[in-house]
């Protein structure tokens, strides 16, 4: 307690009744959450009465650490795939706490349930669209997320509103039944169904939900402000009878309004919780003076409602931020390409201490060209995530259904892969089969020598399937084989490493594919060691809880430990820091984006624009000890150079604390960046000269 400052300490301090922290960039807001969980436990209150909320598996294992570290030996703090039965703190995702409760709740009235992650959703979606022959015309992903917000808002499908001239909204209309009517055929849920459904059965059955409010006494969530309407509704349920929920976030960091978080949840925190303590966070002990005082400058412009509050630090460092102006964007890369190597090499700056912010993944293909160039080694943030690559979701596809044979995506995905003779016509005389007999699609597997126009090339398919997922059941249910080992077993019974090697190409590709299948098996041995040891009694609840758990894990960058510039949206960025940060791309169109500064687009919102500032703010605020945010004088649009205008935030930065450097260099070509002729872009350039 001795080391936090007043407000920390305040915020540690207080124990029951609702608590808003608002924890500035920077502020120690993690130390706070986990000394307040250290403090109540001191105090007496059970680990098992207590359970901590965040957004990222990530974010929720380092929270189990640092409190394990605060407590030693005494602590019995472990991170939770769930809240199922445990005598330690619940320390988890928001999607992994709805899958233990309704894991709990469906046993009970004995149902059971499959997850579809995003890759499965799409594929329903896209399903959709074909059957009513517009698959071509419309972006899956945008009616996915319509459908992802509507649902967070609790809006049925026959309830769902079009907004006129929407073509979405009007697709989405009619997408929206066909999608949730797939799921119900499925016994499936997706991840808004994690929270919504939760949200549903506490709402419903008042018993249930007081049985959950015993457990839960003491609630804590961080980024409360990415928190959207069902996840408002679950944590007023959960704390309506004991009140003692704390959050900790920052408005000024409400970055993700688009995947339908809600600002006005913290905003409006004491309407939700009267009575609310509200403490402020306003010391920053990540950046410099100059980073902080250009930061409070652009925040301070925000024209939309914000809790009023200024950060303040003691670090000293440059006194000045540099503003980087370029004539292309090609220029622009290769000079903060140049910068990086003289920062690696001169001053012995670790290329892991060092960022190149962006506002789009489109911005990043010019940057990734320059530092190679320069002989740079870098990682991208936001790439594919790990469990939803095909040879990662082949295997577990295998482990879901030897686990529960009713899951018919994870069948079909598998079905003939490898190929085993059950091409897409066979599959869909199952399914009809299945369908008239009032079978699943495993009892037509199993019951397909009775079929009589199924080929025999099908049918030994079919019965190789049957053997090979019978085999595996065995080994984990009866033989009591870890999951890790029977995985391993899998892959060399389906000769998954022969067909990678087969068909992935190239030997290198097919040799990251196998590493991925290795980085798999070792997951399931972490799994395994910290979750599934000492539950042998009930081993296929146990594996079931594992796979769902899997499907909800994001991936570990695996060149995260490595010593590699990062590259990363600003988006992806949130919740890092780097001792320097290179934000670029600083021009209207791109931060804000164009779509922001749209006022036809029936999409685009007032607040939209605001967000973008936040955005800014987010990106400024993960640098430490230098900032250079660059611009380019033009870029290429649609093959002809097009004349930028600064974004509208570098005029907000005082000038006393900007250093302005213009670069000149050769233009050059980049593929589809920019296609005009270097005459062309030198007139453009004299023109606003």
């Amino acid at each position: 307690m001795s080391t936090l400052n007043p407000a920390q300490k305040k915020a540690v301090e207080h124990q029951n009744g609702p608590l808003l922290v608002l924890a500035g960039a920077g502020s120690g807001k993690t130390r706070v959450i986990t000394q307040r969980i250290a403090r109540l436990l001191e105090r007496g209150v059970p680990p098992s009465a207590i359970v901590a909320l965040t957004f990222t598996n990530k974010a929720a294992g380092e929270m189990a650490e640092r409190v394990h570290g605060i407590l030693g030996a005494k602590g019995s703090a472990k991170r939770k795939g769930g809240p199922r039965g445990s005598a330690g703190l619940t320390i988890c995702t928001f999607h992994s706490f709805g899958l233990g409760v309704l894991t709990r709740e469906r046993k009970q009235a004995g149902s059971a349930f499959t997850i579809f992650d995003q890759g499965d959703c799409l594929g329903v979606v896209k399903e959709a669209l074909r059957s009513i022959d517009a698959g071509k015309k419309f972006d899956a992903s945008a009616v996915l997320a319509r459908i992802s917000n509507a649902k967070n808002a609790f809006t049925k499908p026959s309830e769902f509103a079009v907004r006129e001239g929407d073509l979405y909204d009007e697709i989405t209309k009619e997408v929206f039944p066909k999608y949730e009517s797939a799921l119900r055929t499925f016994s499936a849920v997706d991840f808004d169904d994690l929270v919504c459904e939760v949200a549903r059965i506490w709402t419903d059955r008042a018993d249930v939900l007081a049985r959950w409010q015993d457990r839960y006494r003491y609630i804590l969530v961080d980024e409360y402000q990415d928190t959207n309407r069902a996840q408002l509704t679950l944590l007023r349920l959960l704390a309506e009878a004991h009140k003692n929920i704390c959050v900790v976030g920052d408005d000024d960091q409400a970055i993700y309004g688009w995947r339908g978080a809600d600002v006005r949840n913290i905003l409006e925190f004491e309407d939700h919780f009267p009575g609310a303590d509200v403490v402020k966070l306003e010391d920053n002990y990540r950046s410099c003076k100059a980073i902080i005082d250009v930061a409070n400058a652009v925040i301070a412009k925000r024209l939309d409602s914000r809790h009023q509050k200024v950060l303040r630090t003691s670090r000293e460092g440059e006194e000045k931020i540099t503003v980087l102006v370029a004539p292309t964007p090609d220029i622009e890369a290769e000079h903060v390409a140049q910068q990086i190597r003289r920062r690696i090499k001169d001053d012995h700056v670790r290329p892991r201490n060092i960022a190149v912010l962006y506002r789009s993944n489109g911005q990043a293909k010019v940057i990734e060209e320059a530092l190679r160039s320069e002989g740079i080694g870098y990682r991208l943030v936001g790439g594919q995530q790990f469990f939803e690559r095909k040879e990662v979701k082949d295997l577990l596809a295998y482990l879901k259904l030897a686990m529960n044979r009713h899951d018919e995506i994870s069948l079909r995905r598998i079905v003939n892969y490898p190929a085993r003779g059950v091409g897409e016509a066979s599959v869909e005389r199952l399914a009809l089969h299945a369908l008239a007999k009032g079978w699943t699609m495993w009892q037509a597997i199993e019951r397909v020598d009775a079929l009589d126009d199924v080929s025999g090339s099908a049918r030994e398919g079919c019965r190789e399937l049957e053997k090979i997922v019978g085999e595996l059941r065995k080994k984990i249910l009866i033989d009591g084989t870890q999951a890790s080992i029977a995985a391993r077993w899998l892959a060399d019974r389906i000769g998954l490493k022969t067909e990678l090697d087969a068909n992935s190409g190239s030997p290198q590709i097919a040799a990251k594919r196998w590493a991925n299948v290795e980085a798999l098996f070792q997951t399931f041995s972490r799994r395994e060691a910290r979750e599934i040891s000492g539950q042998e009694a009930n081993r296929e609840s146990a594996l079931e809880t594992f796979l769902n758990a899997l499907t909800l894990d994001f991936s570990e960058n695996e060149e995260e430990a490595k010593d590699l510039v990062t590259l990363s949206t600003l988006h992806g960025a949130k919740g890092l820091e780097f001792e320097i940060v290179y934000l670029i791309g600083c021009e209207e169109g791109l931060l804000p984006h164009s779509r922001t500064l749209d006022t036809k687009t029936t999409d685009v919102a007032p607040q939209d624009l605001e967000e973008e500032r936040r955005l800014f703010y987010v990106g400024v605020t993960r640098a430490k000890d230098r900032l250079t945010l660059s611009r380019c004088k033009a870029r290429g649009v649609r093959g002809k150079a097009v004349l930028r205008t600064p974004s509208r935030f570098l005029s907000d930065i005082p000038e006393e604390r900007v250093t302005e450097v213009e670069v000149t260099g050769a233009p050059q070509m980049a593929p589809g960046e920019l296609a005009a002729s270097a005459n062309a872009l030198l007139a453009a350039l004299d023109a606003l000269e």
